[in-house]
This record gives C-alpha cells, structure tokens and sequence, in this order.
C-alpha cells in the first residue's frame, strides 16, 4: 500500500525541500485531533463571553462588554492560526529520508536520513486510538537529530508498517 500514488505531488511548501533524486513516498498532514485543545478553547471562551455578557448586560457595563468579546475574538483569530499551520505542516517519507515540514510564517524542516534510524516505534494515547492518531519516536546510533519524534500522525500502524518496508527491505523488493 503507498499512502501516496505516484502521480500525486507534494505541494510545492514541500517540494522545495525534496531533493531531485528522492522519490516520495509518503506524505501526510499530521491528524486533524492537533486542533482539538484550540476548538475546546474557542467554545469554552464563547461560553465564558456568553455568560459574561448576560452578567454585565444586566449591570449595565457597556465597556466590559466590549472587552469580554475582543477577547473571545482573539481567541478565534488565534483558532484560525493554528488551522493554517496545521495546514501547511507535512510528514514526508522520500526513498532517502524522512522529513517533517512545519510552520506557517517561520519554516522548521526537521529531516532524517533513512539510514540513520537505529530504532523506530510508535505510541498511542487512549484519545489517539479513539481518534486514529499516533506518535512517531525516531533514534539514531548516539546522535540527537533534528527529526525525533512526530506527534499526531494519522493511521500510524500503516504508516509504521511502511517505514518498516523501506528501512529493511525484502529480497524481492527491489524490483518496484
């Protein structure tokens, strides 16, 4: 199973970072469940701001008013930001290495060779088997790389399994 076909691409905040003989293999965007603590944030404080609005809106105070909502709004405004990160950040798997692409103003790319990875595994959280979520937990042979862990990563035992195929490859798989 390729979780990337071969006529997909990469969009181009990632392809700038593939080197001309990497193929790609997988590419995925980290799972939607990183945005849950700002959604939580964003409804908790409408209801703050709602109830806070009947208390000051019986007392009369115009001006607390206009606060309680200009700050319910950066809230919002803040949601809306992370949506767009959360947009933009990749985990990519090339036939050379791993990378993972974050950061919507200043870019991160954090990148690790495929042949560096002494040990790979991956761990779910109760939410993220619910959800269908994971993390990565990259090592390399006494070095701290760049690329060590990659929370929030969507179906993360096809993607581990994938890892796996690339990193010890077959006899007959040489033959893609």
């Amino acid at each position: 199973m390729r979780l990337v076909t071969h006529g997909d691409s990469a969009p181009s905040s990632v392809n700038r970072y593939l080197l001309p003989h990497e193929q790609q293999v997988i590419m995925v965007r980290r799972h939607p469940a990183v945005l849950l603590r700002p959604v939580a944030e964003v409804f908790g404080g409408l209801i703050i701001a709602g109830l806070l609005s009947k208390f000051f809106g019986d007392k009369g105070g115009g001006t607390a008013l206009v606060v309680v909502w200009w700050l319910w709004l950066l809230l919002l405004i803040r949601f809306v930001w992370k949506v767009a990160e959360w947009s933009v950040d990749y985990f990519v798997v090339t036939s050379k290495r791993m990378l993972l692409t974050t950061g919507l103003i200043t870019r991160k790319v954090a990148m690790m060779p495929l042949g560096k990875v002494t040990d790979m595994s991956f761990q779910r959280s109760l939410l993220g088997r619910m959800l269908g979520y994971g993390e990565f937990i990259l090592e390399s042979a006494g070095q701290d790389q760049a690329l060590s862990n990659v929370e929030y990563i969507p179906y993360p035992e096809t993607l581990y399994l994938e890892v796996c195929q690339m990193l010890f490859p077959g006899k007959d798989d040489g033959d893609d």
